[in-house]
Formats: structure tokens, sequence, C-alpha cells
């Protein structure tokens, strides 16, 4: 600490007035008496951040904050009206002011000038937030919770900083292990180990209920206690990759969860929603809600392409993964230029309505996990505008003949494509569109994080013309709404989670629509192997399920009509995959395939290894592999 707050004296004036410096985790902040005199150069922030080769934030000393009553008006003089502020409040943990906005822009003002008036004036580091389109439980319990929890979390930074700058041992080797998700879809977890450091990348659990062996990663293989766990680096939300997270925190973990902020949120909500269906489905989840508050105390986020230290000798940057709201590819520096390794997580790199393609450019690339959901010889799949013609047809022709359309979706993702088709379709649609579940909660957290999405969506919600919020979409309220759904003589199209129809909304509709032969169900999503969704999609139309009292086992009749649509895929097909990995700069050395099934993962590495020239590998669960 003292060489670096020696480095800092080193460089702002002495009028500044130096209070404190300290490491919050993996950012430096500097506290001053006197802001002004630290804003006549611009270039004093970028001067510090280059020789601490870390984030540095500006805040103001205790003994210049205003009073917050005080504050608060002059923050109102400051910004105008046309922001649409929707709330103030402080965290005198932190001293910042945080700012809910409809125009975050207005309050930001053009190069921070609207930001740097309410600091001079006030003392209090402004710290703006976007007020999403829609009204978002998740968004302001998430809010709320860290606000409450600041002092908790302030705690934990500095503890955590002081960790990142204790010294480690020499960078001799770097090796990878298998944890869950290798030659397999589900419980995606990967290790990532030197002599300093034990860092997880994912952890997930297996939406796939068949088998129970399965359902988990292989933590207790590593001989490794919870709080000998660095940190867990978060590629995206869906419970195949975040779903365990909290077991860890109610397991004694007490380390830190890098994602990006709209994955933190979508993490919550998808963790929220698993409590309550495995609790509701006469099983037991492996952890509580106070696990998940306890993750989120933790939760340190971080934007596309920032650099940011984990441990003493790996350091990461996120990159677009095109996969959904948030996803990410996560590049790992390892040693002082030891070795470099990117984890794709799930990538898209082809058109969608939701996100831009995946990035294929890194600082160096030696080593590259991709993965292979769709990496098979038979997975190529139609472009995505003869897909959704396709499916806009099939919707057509069954609401004209009095039917109902099931279309079962992943809550975050295919659920905000499939809006997004239908919008653009059918303009003035004579029928209604009914969305269940956290279908609609998950909307209004990508209209919070604009500058996550496609830019002509982005364009569109901040000029308050989101597709989410059109006309033609209803929200289904309760399990006593969907049957007054299912038994009416509206035609219509229920847009419901999940996507394999292992549990939930989807499921319920399926069981009151299977037995009418005018319904269609279409499957937009990967079906896992034993979920009710791929013996549908295999041809089974007597489909053993558990009663509502999750009691006894019945076969449930489908004389509905079924069709499969994968195009909508959030996951790249296997010309996607190949394209990707070709476009991909600089080259890399060596290319380890995972999350798919096994065949698919072996036949991808080996079109690689002929198509790249290129060392591939396709480890199982459990395997190490020695990098360097």
């Amino acid at each position: 600490m003292k060489e670096i707050e020696a480095s800092v004296l080193s460089i702002i004036p002495s009028g500044c007035e130096l209070a404190k410096v300290e490491v919050e985790g993996p950012q430096v902040v500097i506290y001053l008496k006197n802001v002004k005199a630290f804003y006549e150069d611009e270039n004093l922030i970028t001067k510090i951040a280059s020789k601490l080769r870390k984030k540095v934030l500006v805040r103001g000393d205790v003994s210049i904050l205003q009073p917050q009553e005080k504050a608060l008006a002059i923050i109102k003089e400051i910004v105008p009206p046309e922001a649409g502020v929707k709330d103030v409040r402080f965290d005198p943990n932190f001293h910042e002011v945080l700012i809910e906005a409809a125009k975050p822009g207005l309050v930001i003002g053009k190069g921070g000038s609207v930001l740097k008036m309410i600091i001079l004036q006030t003392g209090w580091s402004p710290k703006v937030l976007r007020v999403p389109t829609m009204p978002s439980e998740t968004i302001t319990a998430v809010r709320s919770a860290l606000l409450s929890q600041s002092e908790q979390r302030k705690k934990f930074l500095l503890q955590l900083g002081k960790k990142l700058y204790t010294p480690g041992k020499p960078t001799e080797w770097v090796k990878i292990t298998g944890l869950g998700g290798f030659r397999e879809i589900g419980r995606s977890c990967l290790l990532l180990q030197t002599p300093s450091s034990n860092v997880l990348l994912d952890c997930g659990l297996n939406v796939d209920p068949s088998d129970p062996s399965k359902a988990y990663p292989y933590l207790n293989a590593t001989n490794l206690e919870l709080d000998q766990i660095d940190a867990v680096i978060l590629s995206h939300a869906h419970l195949d990759h975040s779903g365990f997270i909290p077991y860890l925190y109610a397991y004694g973990y007490e380390g830190p969860v890098y994602c990006t902020p709209p994955t933190r949120d979508m993490m919550v909500l998808l963790q929220q929603d698993c409590i309550n269906v495995m609790n509701s489905e006469g099983g037991k989840a492996p952890y509580s809600e106070r696990d998940i508050k306890k993750e989120l105390t933790h939760v340190i986020t971080r934007e596309y392409g920032e650099v940011t230290d984990v441990t003493s000798d790996v350091r990461f940057t996120f990159h677009n993964a095109g996969h959904m709201v948030g996803s990410a590819m996560i590049h790992l520096h390892i040693g002082e230029g030891l070795h470099n390794l990117i984890y794709s997580g799930d990538i898209k790199f082809g058109k969608t309505r939701v996100c831009d393609s995946a990035s294929t450019v890194f600082p160096r690339a030696e080593t590259f996990l991709l993965e292979s959901t769709y990496g098979g010889r038979q997975d190529v799949k139609p472009r995505i505008e003869e897909t959704e013609a396709k499916f806009c047809d099939m919707v057509r022709q069954t609401v004209d003949k009095g039917g109902k359309v099931l279309v079962p979706v992943i809550a975050s993702g295919r659920a905000q494509e499939i809006m997004c088709v239908l919008e653009e379709y059918f303009k003035e649609p004579n029928f209604t569109v009914y969305i269940d579940g956290m279908s609609k909660e998950a909307s209004a957290v990508h209209t919070a994080y604009p500058e996550y999405l496609r830019r002509t969506l982005q364009r569109r919600i901040l000029q308050n013309d989101s597709p989410f919020e059109k006309p033609m979409f209803k929200t289904v309220q309760n399990s006593e709404h969907r049957k007054q759904i299912a038994e009416s003589d509206e035609a219509c199209v229920i847009v419901a989670p999940s996507g394999m129809l292992n549990g939930g909304p989807s499921l319920q509709f399926l069981k009151l629509l299977a037995h009418d032969a005018k319904n269609l169900l279409i499957l937009v999503s990967y079906q896992s192997s034993m979920t009710i969704g791929r013996k549908l999609q295999q041809g089974d139309r007597e489909i053993p399920i558990v009663d509502e009292r999750a009691t006894k086992q019945e076969t449930l009749k489908v004389n509905m009509s079924v069709q499969s649509m994968e195009g909508f895929s959030g996951h790249s097909d296997r010309s996607q995959l190949l394209n990707f990995i070709r476009s991909v700069r600089p080259k890399p050395m060596r290319v380890l395939t995972m999350h798919g099934d096994n065949g698919k993962c072996e036949d991808l590495a080996r079109t690689i290894n002929k198509m790249l020239h290129v060392e591939t590998r396709v480890p199982m669960n459990l395997d190490s592999t020695r990098l360097k």
C-alpha cells in the first residue's frame, strides 16, 4: 500500500490533498480533499492507471461530502429534467451517489461534464444507472440489495485487494482440469491452476434432471477446499454455466464472482427461479435465497474489453460472445506473458435479432477452448431468414384454423429472439402472444442494458420503441390463468420456459394442450438427451410425466403437432463454428473442444485440425491438461 500511495503522490499535484488510497478488489481508489485541483489536468487519471496497471477511481474524502439533503438539492439543479431521474440514493461506504435515470447520457453530460459538476459541488462520486423501460423486480431487488449490503461489500473488496497485492510464487506451469461440460452439455466448469492460483471458469448445473449422478460439477475431485479457490469467472447467466455458484457460498466460499453487469442481474433471476422450480417439483434445491444474496455481495462486474487482475499471476478480459445479453468469452493472460487462454463459453457467430456476432480479435491466443454444441457434420442449420419465415408461416396456419402455438424457450435469450421475430412479422396480429414465466422479467433486464444489444435493437429501446412492450404481448398471471387460456377457444401463441420442457410453465401448458390436434408445439432450443423436448423431437408421442403433486408417474398422450426449428439457437452451427475459429486473430496454437456431445466434440476437433493444421484435443471430464 505504501508503494501504491508513493506512486500516486509522485504523479498528482500536492494541491489535490491526497487523503488516502485504498485497493477495492482489482481497482485502486484515490480519496482527495481537493477534487477540483485533480480535474484541472484531464490526463492525471490516465497517468496513474498506466503506472499502477490498475483501474483507478477518484472519490471525495469524507471531509468534503455535502450533507445528503443538500447534495440532493444540488443534483436536482444540475441534472436536466429531461434525463428522467427516477431515484437518487447515497452510499456512504463508497462515497457514491447512485442516480437512476431513463436517459443516463443527460446525467453524464458531454465529455462527462455533468458528472464532474456533481462531484465538484457535492463531493459525492456519481454512479449512473439506467432505468429499464419496463418494470423489473429483479433490477430493483439487485440494486437495493447492493446498497443495503454496501458495508459488507466494502470490507470484502478491501480484503480482496490485500490478497491481490500479495506476491505469488513464480508461474512455472499452467494447467486446466474439466470439472463439467466436457464431452457433454450441462454443468460447465473448468479449473485453471498455476502455482499461485486456483480459478474456476463457470460453475453450472445440469438442466437435464434424468441422471442425478451428472447433476453437478466434480468439485470434490479437485482436492481443494472451497477457501482455496481464488475466484469464479462467469461467461454468462444460463444455469448450465451459473446455476451451481450459490452452492459454493453455501459451503464456505468467500471469493469473488466476475461477470458483466447484465449477467449479474440475469444470473440472480435465473438462480432464484431455479430454487422455486426445484423446490416445487418434489426435489430440493442445493442452496437457498440467502446464498444468492451472499453471492451478489461478492459479484464484481466488468465491461467488455476491461483488463482485470484476478490473482497475482492471472488477469482476464471479457469479449462479446453473441450468445445472450452480457455473454462473454474469457481471455486469460497468465504469468508475465507465459500463456494466453481463451474460453469461449457459449458463442453465436452469426446473425440474431438480439446480440451482435461474437468477437474474433484478441491480444494473444495460444490455447482456445471452443464450445461444440452443434459441431457434428449434420449440424448445419438453415439461414435465419428462412427459419423466421417458416416459423411465422406455421404460426399463421395454426392460428388461422383456431389452434394454439406453444413455443418452449429459454427465458433469457430465445424468448426475446422469438418476441422480436413475432413483432416484426405480425405488425397488427389478430391473435395474442402470451408471455409466461420469467420471459417478461428477462426482457426488462435487456432494456436496462441496451449497449449490450445489437445496434438496431439498442436504437429502438433508446427511442422508447422496445419490441418487448408491444400490445400484442400479454403476460400470463398464474396457473389458473394458464388453464383459462388453454380451455378457451382463442387462437394464440404461448411463449414459455423452460426450453426443454423439463419443468416450468411450458410443461404445464404442454399437459393442457397436448390432446388437441389443432395445436402446435414448436421446439426452438437445444434439447438435451432424456428431456421431454428431446423425446418429442425424436417422435415419441406417449411421454411419461410426473403428476401435479409429484407423487406418481403417468403417461401424456401428445396429439398436437410437433415441429423442431433449431435455426433460432443462440449457439453457432457447425459452419459458423468453423468460420469463427478460422477468423480468430491471432491464430491459436491449440484448440480444445468442449460443451457438446461426445461425437460432436471429436468431429469438430478433427475438422479444425485438418483445416488449421493446429493441435486439437477433446478432453473428458476430470482430464487435466498442462498448457505450459
